[in-house]
């Protein structure tokens, strides 16, 4: 994520997958912020997420959401 006030804590939304050559990566709501890559065996399946907290490092903000696969 870059800015703040995209999304709050609470916020429930949806996880949409894109496939690479060999693995895949994770866009969360309307493009508010983006995984990094995932191997096969790591995949996501949860359609939505429920984000849990938004913080702030040196190199970024970062969001921890809660996911249950399905």
């Amino acid at each position: 994520m870059e800015r703040t006030g995209l999304l709050e804590v609470g916020d429930v939304l949806p996880i949409t997958e894109y496939a690479l050559s060999n693995s895949y990566y994770y866009v969360l709501g309307r493009s508010y912020a983006m995984s990094g890559n995932y191997t096969t065996l790591e995949r996501i399946s949860a359609k939505e997420g429920k984000v849990v907290d938004v913080k702030e490092t040196p190199k970024g903000f970062y969001v921890m959401v809660d996911y249950a696969d399905s």
